[in-house]
Parts: structure tokens; C-alpha cells; sequence
């Protein structure tokens, strides 16, 4: 669905245990098998953490492209600059706030937190807006700055 295919193979392909990648994270082994079983949606700081151990985009792990990473891609997200993205990919789309809060299924008042940079956008609700407005999230959480659209 989200990433479990391409979590579970990057570890098998650097020959690591679940135990071994719920260190990077901190978090209990039991945890990170839910997360990369996704019983468990993983939360996106972690999500993150994981694409700078493996060298690899968010849009890698969410299976929107097979390129592994994006030259001159940030290991942090900005929660400042994700808000202005997510305000500024609102506005292209001609969405208010209360038309993506009924499309993720939240409130108008979650939306605007995201865009004021006070949360980070949960990972089921990257996902979404990603997909549905073929937008990358490395692009949307501010982790590079091209490419925008995904191919």
C-alpha cells in the first residue's frame, strides 16, 4: 500500500534485521515490524529517518518512481517550508482548507496547522495528497525542490 514493499526490501537488501532498523528509529523491534508490516502507520519524522539511512526519497519509498533519490535533496523537512507548499499546492488545485480536510477526512482547523508549519502532514495524508495531485512529498515536505510533479 503506502511503503511496506519498499521497506522491507531495502532491508533485506543491506541483509538487516527489523531489530537493527528499530535502533535508527528508536523504537522496540515489535514496533518497527507493525510499522513495516503497515499494522502500524509509520510516523512521517521516522519515515524520514529512514530514507536518509538508506539514501532514498519518500517518493522512492511510496513507489512514485524508481529513482532512489533526488540530487541536492535535504535530510530534514521544514515544517515552515512543507506548510507554504502545502498552501501554495492548495491554491493551484483551487482547494479552500475545508475541501482537503473532507478530502483526508479531518477539519479545516488540522489543515491549517499543517500550513502554519506547526505539524508535520501525517503519512496517510502525504500519501494522499500525493497521489491524488501527482505531487512528490520530497517536493511537499521541503526536502528538495525538484521535481515538483511527479512523473
Amino acid at each position: 500500500m503506502l511503503y511496506k514493499e519498499r521497506l522491507n526490501e531495502l532491508r533485506e537488501e543491506k541483509n538487516l534485521k527489523q531489530k537493527e532498523l528499530a535502533k535508527v528509529i528508536d523504537t522496540d523491534r515489535s514496533v518497527y515490524g507493525r510499522y513495516e508490516k503497515e499494522y502500524q502507520i509509520i510516523p512521517i519524522k521516522h519515515l524520514n529517518t529512514l530514507c536518509n539511512y538508506f539514501n532514498v526519497s519518500l517518493d522512492y519509498i511510496f513507489n512514485f518512481t524508481n529513482d532512489k533519490n533526488y540530487k541536492g535533496a535535504k535530510e530534514e523537512i521544514d515544517k515552515n517550508n512543507m506548510g507554504n507548499k502545502l498552501k501554495d499546492m492548495r491554491k493551484e488545485n483551487s482547494l479552500t482548507q475545508e475541501k482537503l480536510a473532507d478530502l483526508l477526512k479531518t477539519s479545516q482547523s488540522t489543515i491549517a496547522d499543517y500550513e502554519r508549519g506547526k505539524n508535520y502532514i501525517p503519512t496517510p495524508f502525504l500519501y494522499t495528497i500525493c497521489k491524488k495531485y501527482n505531487i512528490s512529498a520530497d517536493y511537499l515536505l521541503g526536502k528538495t525542490d525538484n521535481p515538483k510533479y511527479l512523473k
